[in-house]
Order: C-alpha cells, then structure tokens, then sequence
C-alpha cells in the first residue's frame, strides 16, 4: 500500500472522458494517484497503460449509491488517503417539463444529487479524521440558472448547489473545504448523440422549445471551454485558500451568471417593500443561527 504523505490521492468519478478524464489525466501526470470510476472499467486502458498503479480503475455508476462507500474503501485499501473527491459524472437531458417522465426526473436527481451525496458521506469520515481535504461538486451554470427545456437536468444541479453550501459550512471547521463548479459550454461528449438525452417530444411545445433542442445539439464539437485548461482551474482553486465557494468557468458562465445575479438583484430591489409587508408590524428583526456562520 502507497501512502507517501506528500502525494494527493483523487477520486474522480465519471473519470473517462470529458472534465472527470482532464482533471484525472492533470492529477496522474502531476505523479498524484487516482481512484477514477466509470460504468465502463474498460474504458480506462490508455490511462492505465501510461500510468500504471498510481491508477485505480473502478466500474462503478454513480446512481448506485450503495456502492460508493465500496470505492472509497477500495481507495483507502490501495493509497491509504483520500485528499479530494471529485463529484463530476453525470449526464444532460432536454424536454419540458410535461414531457418529461418522473423516471426521467429522478434519473437526473439520482445522477447529480443521490449519487454525489452517497460519496460525500462514504469519505467524509476519513477527510475529517485527516482534518484536511477537498470535496469538489461539479455543477454547471445550470445549477445557479434555467431555461426552457432544461429543467429536468437544472433541477438535479440546483439540488446539488443547495446541499453542498450546507455541506461547507458543516464540514469547514474539520479543515475540509468544498468547491462548486458551475461550467458553461466545455469541449466532451456532453452535447453528442447518444450521450445528450431527450424525453419523447410533444408537439406542442415545438414553437417553444424547438430552437433549444436544436441548439444543444449543435452545439457538439464547437464548445468554446478547453477540458485541459479547466482542470488546470479547478487544481489551482482545490489548493487555494481563499478559494470562493462558487467557481463559474468559462467566460459564458461569468456573463450568464452576472446577468442573472444583477437581474435577480434588481427585483429584490424592487418588489422589497411588497415582501417585508408581509411581516407583522411590531416583530422584531430576526436573527438566526446561520447569520453568524
């Protein structure tokens, strides 16, 4: 068992291709270890072949969330630490929401909430026990923002945004720290036929939502974010420590977002008196345990 104190040992799911294969492939090439998982183990070969048994390789699919403590555990077995999980696999889906099915729905909360939060509980312990480490949530702009045709897939992200800022302020006090990851549009597989998925279309939407479906599609291959000078990102804010709690990447997910902030603003701005109106009169301000965190 390798357990040199001065190396990182990663776990990355969903770690054959796209941003989970760019941060592994920069962690192994930095002489890092990595427990990287996929559906399919065989899709590790070239990594394994180029980088021999700093890799561990496991089959694993995220929504089995019974079975994240069983590769964690295979990560601690093998390089006896765990300095940073890597919440990344996941998958896209399009349709409205009437067109999408609840299996559909909960394929997508299983994926990007149940599935992140089986491997958060499974390496917490250890990262606590260390009193050091980095739990990396892999969202999307997607998980701060929503538009038609996205909302099955927003709704899993959103959710994932929500639990971890809980999750990091619990865990900060143990020393472990936790980054979300809000990308824009990054050159993977994530728009291709066959890994993109669409609910059965309805018709009746096609005047709303036709050009978006047309849009995510097209978008295959012309991606404006870099997965390599992503993962050079993402490393840079797991080992900085004034890191913010939110890293928008890619220079779409900062103009979105930014609209999106300022809009939101404006209309709290706006409408506040309506909503402090709903108030009794003479309460006194509240004032509640998170306002001191």
């Amino acid at each position: 068992m390798d357990t040199a104190a001065d190396t990182k040992t990663w776990i990355v799911t969903g770690a054959t291709a796209g941003l989970g294969l760019a941060l592994a492939e920069a962690a192994l090439a930095n002489g890092e270890r990595v427990v990287g998982t996929a559906r399919r183990a065989d899709r590790f070969g070239a990594l394994e072949e180029r980088y021999g048994d700093r890799l561990l390789a496991v089959e694993h699919d995220v929504r089995d969330t019974d079975g994240a403590a069983a590769v964690v555990d295979r990560a601690l077995e093998r390089f006896g630490r765990v300095d940073v999980l890597v919440n990344n696999a996941g998958a896209g889906q399009v349709g409205a929401a009437e067109e999408v099915t609840d299996q559909q729905l909960r394929d997508m909360l299983a994926q990007h909430l149940f599935g992140p939060a089986a491997y958060v509980r499974a390496a917490l312990p250890h990262m606590r026990e260390a009193g050091s480490g980095a739990i990396v949530q892999m969202s999307s702009q997607g998980g701060r923002m929503s538009f038609p045709a996205v909302g099955s897939y927003s709704a899993g992200k959103f959710a994932l945004e929500g639990w971890s800022e809980a999750l990091a302020g619990e865990v900060a006090p143990f020393g472990v720290r936790v980054l979300i990851v809000e990308p824009s549009r990054f050159r993977t597989e994530f728009n291709a036929d066959g890994v993109l998925r669409a609910a059965d279309r309805s018709p009746v939407y096609d005047g709303v939502i036709a050009a978006v479906r047309a849009d995510m599609r097209g978008a295959d291959g012309a991606q404006e974010g870099d997965p390599g000078r992503a993962a050079v990102a993402i490393r840079q804010m797991v080992d900085e420590p004034e890191a913010p709690l939110r890293l928008p990447l890619g220079a779409e997910a900062v103009r979105n977002l930014t609209r999106v902030y300022r809009r939101g603003l404006d209309d709290l701005q706006t409408w506040a008196a309506v909503s402090a109106s709903a108030d009794f009169p003479d309460a006194a301000p509240s004032v509640r345990a998170f306002d001191r965190v």
